[in-house]
């Protein structure tokens, strides 16, 4: 729970590409596989204006995996990651699964970036029944009914946005202006908070669309500023959330800021710096920086041993989806195949990763409702 004084007092300080449907590979257990590796692809924003948040993904999946093979792999076998860069552009992530696909170069699928990226690829998956862990997006629209090889481990941005709505009319709050990333991410949870709203009786006092490029920026700063919000809700991401937070702190520098898990990226908040005092925002998965939990101190250790000291926010995510699949092959054993280890993921119930909690019960595969509400302090980390 956000404290109201607390917050206050520190702020001044689903659909498949064209071109790629009806591809179906009659998928083997060879791809992917070998006697003695398994290889998992994902396809993430490592460059363009989301690119820290593929890079955390990165440095998230080298922890779990180099853990995984430090403990002698999975029955023999080790893991191993092919990850290219689609740069935030959907069809780019299409033509990255495809090619991993028709190469018969993976097993199976984790940590695809973006909510229009995996809108992409989702049918192809499904096509293909290729085992998917992790999608990086919570968007709801993503979480249907009959998908039955997509295992989402964090909480939706449905959930997300309800919970902090919820909170910030509870401090009294109301005046709520919502600046949104102009693209299907931002709309979305941009819907999601004007239902949240609406069940709490209130009305955005403004929705600001903003460029992912940040064309607009200043027309849509100027737009919030003069509708006098008593907080600014942020549904973006990436370098545009940055933006926004820097030209709406110049103008009023004690303007409450709230916002969802997914708007900063660990190279966000470093370039915001002592900008990120007060920034209120939600928390699907474990904090990085803490070691209150043992999947926090897990990430530490594995970090360690890689010589790595980088605890890039949101890798933590990454981390448990390597855990998670791990956890799913080991239980199928030497006899390993794409159905089997998706029937052994969607059997997962209550299975304890370090104190965060993965139930696979029933589809859409949905680990995880975790959702914590934090306030930054100015180097960007969780305070208290």
């Amino acid at each position: 729970m956000i404290n109201r004084r607390g917050f206050i007092s520190i702020a001044p300080k689903a659909t498949a590409v064209a071109g790629f449907g009806g591809l179906f590979l009659n998928a083997h257990a060879s791809e992917g596989l070998t006697a003695k590796t398994i290889t998992i692809g994902s396809s993430g924003a490592l460059t363009g204006p989301l690119g820290g948040f593929g890079k955390s993904s990165r440095i998230g999946l080298d922890a779990g995996i180099f853990e995984v093979n430090a403990k002698g792999g999975i029955h023999g076998r080790t893991l191993q990651l092919d990850m290219l860069d689609d740069a935030y552009n959907p069809a780019r992530t299409a033509e990255n699964v495809k090619k991993m696909l028709t190469g018969s170069s993976i097993f199976a699928l984790t940590s695809c970036v973006g909510t229009p990226n995996n809108a992409a690829i989702l049918a192809m998956v499904e096509e293909n029944q290729i085992p998917y862990v992790s999608p990086l997006t919570g968007a709801s629209s993503l979480r249907k009914s009959g998908m039955n090889h997509v295992f989402h481990v964090r909480a939706s941005y449905t959930d997300e946005t309800q919970r902090l709505i919820q909170n910030m009319v509870n401090m009294g709050l109301k005046d709520i202006a919502i600046a949104y990333l102009d693209g299907p991410f931002g709309k979305e949870v941009l819907a999601d908070a004007q239902k949240a709203m609406a069940a709490a009786g209130i009305k955005a006092v403004i929705e600001a669309p903003v460029a992912a490029d940040g064309k607009n920026m200043a027309e849509a700063v100027a737009s919030i500023i003069a509708a006098k919000p008593s907080a600014v809700f942020l549904a973006t991401a990436g370098a545009a959330s940055v933006g926004l937070l820097t030209a709406i702190k110049k103008v009023s520098s004690t303007m409450p800021i709230i916002s969802l898990s997914v708007a900063f990226s660990a190279d966000g908040l470093k370039q915001l710096g002592e900008l990120s005092a007060g920034i209120a925002m939600t928390s699907v998965i474990p904090d990085n920086t803490r070691s209150k939990m043992a999947v926090q101190r897990d990430y530490h250790a594995a970090m360690r041993a890689m010589g790595n000291s980088d605890y890039a926010s949101g890798s933590v995510e990454s981390y448990i989806a390597v855990r998670v699949m791990a956890e799913g092959l080991n239980r199928v054993g030497r006899d390993l195949t794409r159905a089997k280890f998706r029937s052994s993921l969607a059997g997962l119930r209550n299975f304890d990763v370090g104190g965060f909690n993965v139930n696979y019960a029933s589809t859409p595969y949905v680990a995880s409702k975790y959702v914590e509400l934090s306030v930054l302090s100015a180097n960007g980390r969780i305070m208290g």
